[in-house]
């Protein structure tokens, strides 16, 4: 099977980003929308399921709790009712203490607005780095959840592929190696030749990260979505 049909077949059967899906509109560049997704990263940047990290942002939306200014209002007691209500109770003391922390600092630093930190930033590896002096707990993982879809949207976002994506890729056979920056390259060249109208290349990264999680890393070939696509016999 061709490669175009790969891609469109990821995307339509897997979902492209995560952003989207929450109602979060970074396409805009809108310093609010990627506020938002700031926050939805760092729910899930911890070791939770999707479905209660979606739960808890729609929560935390519910309750128009969508800017720092508000989340630093909201008080620790006030958001671990908040993490609690929507069944993120492993990690709430934990999360409480590390989104006010990382307020403050976005406040302090930044005037609240994470454009400011992304052009203080002198190159991709730099912007990383000041994501993650925010707070103790901003770590790789929600950095690069954070990043991956604002590539495109953000001049220095560009983070590696996660792992998820390495093998998603390369049981697909869409590239035949497993160092990073090397996968991101022949991604991006093969998005390029195979672009979907109103989409963008984070939508299929995305897709591969879905495929990765929810299938490659476990084995499940039987129940994968796309499974005749795939070059990797289980």
């Amino acid at each position: 099977m061709q490669s175009g049909q790969i891609v469109k077949a990821l995307i339509e059967k897997l979902g492209g980003n995560f952003s989207s899906s929450l109602g979060i509109q970074l396409e805009t560049a809108d310093p609010t929308e990627i506020f938002k997704w700031f926050l939805a990263s760092i729910l899930f940047g911890a070791r939770i399921s999707e479905k209660i990290a979606v739960n808890t942002y729609k929560e935390f939306e519910t309750r128009r709790i969508l800017t720092p200014e508000k989340v630093l209002e909201t008080g620790w007691d006030g958001l671990v009712e908040i993490l609690d209500a929507a069944g993120y109770v492993r990690y709430d003391f934990k999360t409480a203490t590390k989104l006010l922390e990382t307020m403050r600092n976005l406040e302090e630093k930044y005037q609240g607005n994470l454009r400011c930190l992304h052009d203080s930033a002198l190159s991709p590896s730099d912007l990383e780095k000041k994501l993650q002096a925010l707070g103790a707990g901003i770590g790789q993982v929600t950095v690069n959840i954070f990043l991956r879809e604002l590539r495109d949207i953000w001049e220095k976002a560009d983070p590696l592929p996660q792992g998820l994506v390495v093998i998603a890729a390369n049981n697909l056979g869409l590239v035949k190696t497993t160092a990073p920056r090397q996968v991101l390259s022949s991604l991006k060249q093969l998005w390029e030749e195979n672009r979907i109208p109103n989409k963008r290349f984070s939508d299929f990264e995305s897709s591969l990260v879905r495929l990765g999680k929810t299938y490659c890393r476990r084995e499940r070939c039987a129940e994968c979505l796309i499974k005749g696509l795939c070059s990797k016999a289980c």
